[in-house]
Parts: C-alpha cells; sequence; structure tokens
C-alpha cells in the first residue's frame, strides 16, 4: 500500500531559526480555498490522500449530529474536540454518556492522563488512575456511544468500519469532500480514519464551517450548529494555551488540528485551508494556516502577529528566547 505524498512533492512551509540560523526546515503541502470554493493556492501535493487523523472529527461529529443526537454549544464543541483532559472537559463528557445511562467502560477510546499539566498533576497527587475519559478523543467516542443508543445500534463494536455508525460516517464523508477514500486504518483512538486529499479535507471543512442554519437540509443545519459551537467554546475544543483554542478565540477562525501535521482552518468570511507537514511535527501546523489565510487577506496579518505569541514557537537558549518557528512563504 502506498503512503503519503513524497518529499520530492513537498515545499518548504516552516523553518526553526535559532539566533538568525536555519537549524530545520518543515516541508508539506497546502491549499487554500476561496470564500466560493475556487483553488487561491496549491503549496506542493494536494491531489495524494493523507489520513486527517483528529482533522476528520468535524465530519464524525456532525454524521453523530446528522443520525438523531442533539449537541449544541459545549456538547457540539467536546464531540469535534482533542481536549487536554481538563476538570471541565472529563464534566462535558461525562454529561454525554449519563444522557443515555452508558457507562464510561463503553467508551473504545483507550485509557490515558489528563494531557493538561495541572489536571494530570492533580490526578498524580490523588492517586488516581489513568481512564478512558481523559483521553484526548473521548467526547467523539461519547458522541458515537450516543449515536448509537439513538438509533438502537449496538454498543458494542462500534469502531468497526463495518457498524452502522462507521458507515455512517463514511458517507458523511464522502458526500461532503467528494471523494471516496483512498484507505482506511485505525486512529490513535481506535476510530477508523480515512485517506483523502488535501483539496477534498479543505473543500469538505469549508461545507462544515460556512453551512447556514437556515439550510434545508439537516445535515448542513447541524454543521452549522457545531460550527456554532465550536467558535463559542473554544476552550473546549482542546484547552487553555492550546494552539487550536488560541486560535480560535483571537482570530475567530474555526481550527482543528490532526496528528502527523495536519490542520484544517476556515476564516470568518469562509476562506478555508488545510495543510500537512510531511515529518509529521504539529509544532509549526497553527502558523502555517493562520499565515496562508492571512496572505489570502481572509484575516489580518498583524493580528497572526500578536497571536502568534501566544503559541509556544519559541527556540529557547537556557532562559532566553533565541528564536522561533516561523512559516517560511
Amino acid at each position: 500500500m502506498t503512503g503519503t505524498f513524497s518529499i520530492s512533492d513537498a515545499v518548504e512551509l516552516a523553518v526553526v531559526e535559532r539566533s538568525g540560523f536555519t537549524e530545520s526546515r518543515h516541508a508539506g503541502s497546502a491549499v487554500v480555498l476561496s470564500p466560493e470554493g475556487e483553488l487561491l493556492r496549491a503549496l506542493g501535493d494536494v491531489a495524494t490522500p493523507v489520513f486527517p487523523r483528529s482533522a476528520m472529527k468535524p465530519f464524525q461529529a456532525v454524521a453523530v449530529m446528522a443520525s438523531g443526537v442533539t449537541l449544541r454549544g459545549e456538547d457540539a464543541a467536546i464531540a469535534t474536540a482533542s481536549h487536554s483532559g481538563t476538570a471541565a472537559h472529563v464534566a462535558l463528557v461525562r454529561g454525554l454518556l449519563a444522557r443515555d445511562a452508558l457507562p464510561e467502560s463503553a467508551l473504545g477510546c483507550p485509557p490515558a492522563a489528563p494531557l493538561d499539566q495541572t489536571a494530570r498533576d492533580e490526578l498524580v497527587r490523588s492517586g488516581g488512575a489513568r481512564e478512558r475519559v481523559y483521553m484526548t478523543c473521548s467526547g467523539k467516542h461519547a458522541a458515537m456511544l450516543l449515536a448509537c443508543s439513538a438509533n438502537g445500534w449496538p454498543l458494542d463494536g462500534y469502531l468497526d468500519p463495518a457498524h452502522p455508525l462507521q458507515k455512517r460516517i463514511l458517507d458523511v464523508l464522502e458526500r461532503l469532500t467528494g471523494e471516496r477514500p483512498a484507505a482506511t486504518a485505525p486512529d490513535g483512538c481506535g476510530a477508523p480514519v480515512h485517506a483523502v486529499s488535501l483539496t477534498g479535507l479543505a473543500r469538505g471543512i469549508q461545507k462544515i464551517t460556512t453551512a447556514a442554519h437556515s439550510s434545508p437540509f439537516a445535515l448542513f443545519r447541524e454543521a452549522a450548529a457545531l460550527t456554532e459551537g465550536v467558535r463559542e467554546n473554544a476552550w473546549a475544543v482542546a484547552g487553555p494555551g492550546q494552539p487550536d483554542t488560541v486560535a480560535i478565540e483571537r482570530l475567530g477562525v474555526f481550527a482543528k488540528f490532526g496528528a502527523e501535521g495536519v490542520m484544517v482552518m476556515t476564516a470568518p468570511d469562509g476562506t478555508t485551508t488545510a495543510l500537512k507537514v510531511l515529518d509529521g511535527s504539529s509544532r509549526a501546523s497553527t502558523i502555517i494556516g493562520l499565515r496562508l489565510l492571512a496572505n489570502a487577506g481572509a484575516i489580518d496579518d498583524a493580528a497572526v502577529d500578536r497571536v502568534a505569541t501566544e503559541l509556544d514557537l519559541w527556540i529557547m537558549g537556557g532562559e532566553r528566547r533565541v528564536g522561533e518557528v516561523r512559516a517560511s512563504f
């Protein structure tokens, strides 16, 4: 089976500078779509399929919501989140499960400790153990279980690609991206992830993030509700100081990172980007996405400069800042 695009198909997207010396370079590919869905910019190979990883969560959440599960506000945000496991995140996940008296043991994601350092420290001090509810994808899994409960689908095996829920998600993904996935594999949380092109991924995310509450189609009404929930509850999508949360709160974009260097973003005017850093590093993906939107005129470049100071892009020399990670285009 072939993998993602090769280095020969990629372009430099970001550099790491230490005291004016370029120490490392991040190559990859990116696509930018206009608010009308037209191709504005293509950097590298934007046609070869990639796994979106957690950037597929908006499709999964919309599929759940269109399957009879009402999710609004914080509940919609946690369903598409890669959360950091704070007490507030865990409360939302447990709240979803409590709707249908679903046990935490039904969650198919692996046990984990919180990613948030404060929450992790509290867990250690209390003598607590890793639990499925702390796992960064537990909100998505709780929402999936609710969809199974609402439709009479079995809870057991809900992560199997042949399960009715996963077939529904695949149908939504194909409908919104306009592509049939080139490959399917288990994601890190155990749920199926499907390979589509960056162009298809951007197209699908744009349809979700520009959908109208007044649409005659339930799928798009739910997409509008999801987008509103994310933009109004940025804290739930990731967590304090996390790049997605910072970008959403400060700039009003819809931002969703995916592991292995994937990022999708939509500006308030509908301009959308999807990108993948080839080496799998996510440290530059947020600033790359923001610069792409700024270069397209969709968000203010000076505002991106201000937000960049909150994205942990500094290169340290002892206790001094001696460089930064920055987009190179």
